[in-house]
């Protein structure tokens, strides 16, 4: 996926803007509508002229899972010792040893990695005992085209559908 604010060819310069254009397709999914757009660059189409629009957003939250204090801990503990494992190899390049540096940066991550998940979830005090992905997610996806060029691509979209 690209950034759309890098594209120094649209108007606006960076600045977010409504999409403009003639609907030439509207898809369920985004997959289906980047099937499409590539479908119209396969077919030599100038896809500069395409914009895709989620509409009807949503934003969804899927639970994971339970959490309890086992899965916190370890969580905490696992978390903590990559991070020191880490850090104990930098300073272990900085100061020549590796073994001392290795086992403080463990222990080190260790004891904040149990602290910056312990206490949240202790703050929470049992209102969310879950552990949960969000995700930003459109009812349907539409793609747009300028109007100089939409009926072709409409044209070469109907084929794809056969």
């Amino acid at each position: 996926m690209t950034n759309p604010l890098a594209q120094p060819n649209r108007s606006g310069r960076g600045l977010p803007t409504p999409p403009t254009g003639w609907p030439i397709g509207s898809y369920p999914t985004y997959a289906e509508a980047q099937r499409a757009v590539d479908y119209l660059s396969d077919q030599q189409f100038s896809v500069e002229d395409v914009t895709i629009v989620g509409v009807d957003l949503m934003q969804v939250e899927r639970v994971l899972g339970r959490l309890t204090w086992a899965k916190v801990i370890g969580g905490g503990i696992v978390s903590g010792a990559w991070l020191g494992v880490f850090f104990g190899l930098l300073l272990g390049i900085a100061t020549g040893g590796f073994l001392g540096p290795l086992l403080v940066g463990v222990v080190g991550g260790i004891v904040f990695g149990l602290l910056s998940t312990t206490i949240p979830y202790a703050a929470t005090r049992g209102t969310r005992d879950f552990s949960s992905t969000m995700q930003l997610v459109a009812g349907r996806y539409d793609v747009l085209c300028d109007p100089k060029t939409a009926e072709s691509a409409r044209d070469m979209l109907a084929k794809l559908a056969l």
